[in-house]
């Protein structure tokens, strides 16, 4: 498990649910944080928490629908000097469950691609050729189990988009000490998942954050939270590491 002490992350949608949880462990480990909300605002409570924890931190904001914002917040965090060794791409949005699915209209798609997709994506084509040109980087995109949900058809398509574009990046980095993999949180009683979810935001951890702390050189993983929820982040690592193989894109997860 690599030591991730005096690194910066920038985890998007820090502010609350499965986000705040990361953050949270990231800083107990020693690592600095980047922490994305809507607004800067609403990262108030869990910046206040980090940094009783002893690291570094600061709070940035932008809403992933409008693509301007998010090159401004890329551009403050440059400003900033900082270093971003790890991404964990967690913000995401769920526009509507279509009761009436082939009345689906374009919008969900359109709004569902810019956030769940679009914006990760460009995040993560900022940062990531300084860390190859530092050797060093992880980058983990938070994907969905949702399958045969045709009443969720925006939300699913921009997920699976996610799914492909990361794991063809992945492919090309495979072996080297930049580990670009996926994480599944599972249905969990956020905001985005809705109060009649069954798991709550506590049973992603530490499974999404695991790829964070791998050092086995291994990318194109799909960390499914469920797996892990229960153990110690050691040993959570070390099922990581050693029990997932390679993602194939036909997978369901739970």
């Amino acid at each position: 498990m690599i030591d991730v002490k005096g690194r910066w992350a920038l985890v998007t949608g820090a502010a609350r649910g499965i986000g705040y949880g990361a953050a949270l462990v990231l800083a107990k480990q020693g690592c600095n944080l980047v922490l994305h909300g809507r607004t800067k605002e609403h990262c108030d409570k869990v910046l206040k928490e980090v940094l009783t924890l002893g690291v570094q931190a600061y709070a940035v904001g932008a809403e992933f629908s409008d693509l301007a914002q998010v090159e401004a917040m890329l551009s403050e965090i440059d400003r900033n000097g900082t270093q971003i060794d790890i991404l964990l791409n967690n913000a995401g949005i769920q526009v509507a469950y279509r009761t009436d699915y082939l009345s689906t209209p374009a919008s969900d798609f359109e709004k569902s691609f810019l956030i769940n997709t679009t914006a990760p994506m460009m995040i993560l084509y900022h940062f990531l050729p300084k860390m190859k040109e530092r050797g060093f980087g992880r980058i983990v995109n938070t994907t969905s189990g949702i399958r045969l949900e045709a009443e969720q058809a925006g939300y699913s398509a921009s997920k699976a988009a996610l799914d492909k574009v990361t794991m063809d990046l992945a492919a090309r980095f495979e072996g080297t000490d930049i580990c670009i993999n996926l994480t599944d949180p599972g249905w969990c009683r956020t905001d985005l998942g809705g109060s009649q979810a069954p798991n709550s935001p506590e049973s992603s951890l530490p499974g999404v954050v695991v790829g964070a702390f791998i050092e086995n050189k291994k990318s194109g993983r799909n960390f499914a939270a469920s797996e892990f929820y229960g153990m110690t982040l050691e040993e959570a690592v070390a099922k990581a590491e050693n029990d997932f193989p390679p993602y194939g894109g036909n997978v369901a997860y739970v």
